[in-house]
């Protein structure tokens, strides 16, 4: 097994998935640069995203809802509105009910350098519960392809 890449020598290569997503001019804080609860914004689109549009599933109907259960950022350059970027997206353990994922940010591009790293983990739950329960299979399927 080969040993990773430190995160900061991460690309946008490194992940098997990336999820286009656009700034906003509301983006920028005062000190011109992206906020830094837009990455956050940033991860949960590309995630859902590419699980809703790939599986096929209504996010508002499905039994069995996704629930952010950890997240965390770490910032290693700076962005700004009207950067185009990508989110990379990797998952690094799929459990029975969980999902944790390993996200970059990178500037549209092959091979770009990352200019943040995430990682987030959802729980899935019963929507009227909110118990833990296995992770639907369609979205089981999609996430093992990016392992």
């Amino acid at each position: 097994m080969a040993i990773p890449p430190a995160p900061d020598a991460l690309t946008s290569d490194d992940f098997p998935v990336l999820w286009p997503v656009g700034t906003r001019w509301a983006d920028n804080d005062m000190f011109g640069h992206l906020n830094n609860a837009v990455y956050y914004q940033l991860f949960d689109t590309a995630i859902n995203a590419w699980i809703n549009t790939t599986t096929g599933l209504d996010p508002l109907t499905t039994p069995a809802l996704g629930i952010v259960a950890e997240s965390g950022c770490r910032y290693l350059s700076e962005l700004a509105f009207p950067d185009s970027l990508v989110v990379g997206v990797a998952v690094t353990r799929l459990g029975n009910s969980s999902a944790t994922y390993r996200l970059g940010v990178f500037r549209r591009g092959e091979g770009q350098p990352i200019t943040a790293l995430g990682h987030w983990v959802h729980v899935y739950v019963d929507r009227d519960t909110r118990k833990p329960v296995p992770i639907p299979d369609p979205i089981r399927a999609l996430l093992s392809t990016a392992r």
